[in-house]
């Protein structure tokens, strides 16, 4: 970095202004759908209408190109649920309830019976009728089930509505927490949330007897095929490619950090580089996401449509384009003691060699520094943008406690706000931005892929195609070697001024490797975790391996126990099976687009139901005579053996196609 490089990072230092971030951030809270708990839902008037606000205010710091892209999506309108009820000493309580997205609208307060079903898995409807009434469960996504089971559980035994309480899990910082998630769900099984505090006064009549009379009036309406809109406007550079800068603007509850103070940040990091006079050589684009809570019915990859619509439907030729998007999300926020960019494999070298040469030093607020975290997560909108060929990252927020505890609950608010940390990313996020800015070639890197997947593949049974694996790990080290020597040539060619139609030629082959990588090794599991094709198969023979040791010695609950960890399976263990075949297939049966960023990213399911059950009925009456399960479970494993070679197999044509692209590169 040459001295006028550094005079315009420190320009850039001096012209951060948080209060203008933090202002607007407040701003948007006053637009809300639901006048009590806010809300800005997709598709809802309110997501209009900030949006417009956003728009006027990329106008007036003085972005340019300002471009509405129109989404064609499913939206959510919440303005109210409340729920009255009168005790058995005569008084009347009156609760505000939080809503998830499903169709439930009473016009004024209506009565309904309503009765407490525990966990609300199959166990807790035996010998019940819960036709028409209220449900009221108890749940902990994240150590146990999403939301949509008990939902769709009640739903199919003619309930109205759940009303679900947090035990754990999420919303853990006041009894008085409510909380939003993504439903997953149809809209036909509506669901409410209820705190803890206010459900006690519930759980305590309960106890007098088993069904109560309450009061519900509630307005929670599903708009489907209705609009949304991206809001982005740009820096306009010298050259064609372009950097994103990106955050979401719907939100349950204020959404002070998820993602009010993302936003502003974003506008703020654009404030500050055109109040210095900031040119660019690559046009800076600045994108307000909407639809990144939820977007689309009945599904479960049901979040990050406005995003995924933007790369995949609405600008398609921005892949190819856009060297690096730099999304985020909840940034006003110390989440640890220290800091991270997640990012995508691709880029962790790159971000570790601008780590290295910051001029503010993170300690000042993060006693353990900064690093760089990888791959990066499906929570945000950065996961859509990098499997549609930008190399994407993300401030760190989904590690620590807050998820916990503030996430999606009315106690996301200003109350906590720490302005050191939100200064201090919007001073690394400027300075990245520049970096990136500065660079000849798009810094992408191979080398982190190729090795980590070779550290993934483990194998676990000694009957797996060993000539197979002996050529992947060839490969693979190939593949990191190639990377390696390519990336040299990149580093040199960021270094000097370097030939701009060779390295115009480089950048385009690699951001094209890059693209090929994602879709190559970027799958999911069930919990919706990013992994590499082969480590389903390889978790799966696991546990399924375990299963079957310990029926062999007779020990039902041990095999029952190592099946509750295989992918998907967890779900057989709770619920009626027409809960657990309907979110099985809605997944592998679903068209692509309802799948969105999801679509095919699941690539083998075992269904162990049958067996599940079958096992769970010895347990209960004593029985460990299972011959015929012990022998299903066996194939069941072979089944996985099978895949997990096939995954290998897929792999090492996988790594051949990059290896070649690799040395292609190298000639250029």
């Amino acid at each position: 970095m040459n001295e006028k490089e550094k005079e315009q990072e420190q320009k850039y230092l001096d012209a951060v202004d948080v209060s203008y971030s933090y202002g607007l951030a407040k701003e948007m809270e006053q637009i809300k759908s639901n006048p009590v708990l806010g809300f800005r839902t997709a598709g809802s008037r309110a997501e209009y209408e900030t949006g417009e606000m956003l728009r006027r205010e990329m106008e007036h710091i003085g972005l340019e190109d300002i471009h509405k892209d129109r989404l064609c999506l499913d939206g959510w309108e919440f303005e109210r649920a409340v729920l009255r009820f009168r005790d058995p000493g005569g008084e009347t309580h009156t609760f505000q309830l939080g809503a998830y997205q499903t169709q439930f609208v009473t016009e004024g307060f209506q009565e309904f019976p309503m009765v407490y079903a525990g966990r609300g898995g199959q166990q807790d409807y035996v010998g019940r009728d819960v036709r028409g009434c209220l449900v009221l469960v108890d749940i902990n996504q994240r150590d146990e089930w999403w939301i949509n089971f008990p939902v769709y559980q009640a739903h199919l035994k003619g309930a109205a509505a759940v009303i679900a309480v947090q035990d754990n899990g999420y919303g853990e910082i006041d009894r008085e927490a409510l909380n939003a998630q993504d439903i997953a769900g149809p809209k036909d099984a509506p669901a409410f949330s209820i705190s803890q505090r206010d459900a006690e006064v519930l759980k305590a009549a309960f106890q007098e007897k088993e069904r109560l009379t309450v009061e519900f009036d509630a307005s929670s309406r599903i708009l489907e095929q209705t609009e949304s809109y991206n809001i982005w406007g740009t820096i306009p550079g010298k050259e064609e490619d372009m950097i994103l800068l990106s955050a979401h603007y719907d939100s349950y509850y204020d959404g002070f950090q998820d993602d009010n103070c993302a936003v502003a940040m974003m506008l703020g990091i654009a404030r500050a580089l055109l109040e210095i006079g900031y040119r660019p050589r690559k046009t800076l684009v600045f994108c307000a996401m909407a639809a990144e809570e939820w977007g689309i019915v009945n599904s479960k990859y049901d979040w990050s449509t406005g995003a995924w619509q933007q790369v995949f439907k609405l600008r398609p030729d921005w892949p190819g384009k856009v060297i690096a998007d730099l999304n985020f999300e909840l940034p006003a926020y110390a989440h640890n003691a220290w800091d991270a960019i997640r990012s995508t494999y691709e880029y962790e070298n790159f971000l570790k060699e601008f780590i290295g040469t910051l001029p503010v030093d993170p300690r000042t607020v993060y006693p353990q520094g900064l690093r760089v975290s990888a791959p990066i997560e499906t929570w945000s909108d950065d996961f859509s943008l990098a499997i549609s060929g930008i190399p994407s990252m993300v401030n760190e927020f989904s590690s620590a406690g807050f998820m916990e505890t503030h996430y999606h609950s009315q106690f996301d608010r200003d109350e906590f706000y720490d302005e050191a940390a939100y200064r201090f990313h919007h001073e690394l996020y400027g300075l990245l931005l520049m970096a990136l800015d500065r660079v000849n070639v798009a810094p992408v890197n191979l080398e982190r892929t190729f090795r980590a997947l070779r550290e993934s593949v483990r194998p676990v049974t000694g009957r797996e195609d060993e000539n197979a694996l002996e050529t992947l790990m060839e490969k693979l080290g190939e593949g990191e070697r190639l990377a390696r020597e390519v990336y040299e040539r990149v580093r040199a060619a960021n270094a000097g001024d370097g030939d701009p139609e060779r390295d115009r030629k480089l950048q385009s082959q690699l951001l094209y490797l890059f693209k090929k990588a994602q879709g190559y090794f970027v799958r999911l599991n069930w919990h919706d975790e990013v992994l590499f094709p082969h480590e389903a198969s390889q978790t799966n023979l696991r546990y399924l391996g375990e299963a079957v040791r310990r029926l062999e010695d007779g020990n039902v609950r041990g095999a029952l126990e190592a099946l509750y960890q295989v992918d998907n399976n967890k779900y057989a263990f709770q619920f009626d099976d027409e809960v657990y075949r309907y979110f099985t297939e809605y997944v592998l049966r679903q068209e692509k687009d309802r799948l969105q960023w999801g679509a095919g990213r699941i690539v083998h399911h075992l269904d162990l139901s049958k067996q599940i059950r079958s096992l769970m009925e010895k347990e209960k009456a004593g029985d460990s005579a299972a011959e015929t399960e012990l022998e299903e479970l066996r194939a069941m494993e072979r089944q996985a053996l099978r895949c997990f070679d096939d995954d290998i197999r897929y792999m090492i044509q996988a790594a051949d196609t990059l290896t070649d692209g690799l040395r292609k590169a190298k000639e250029v």
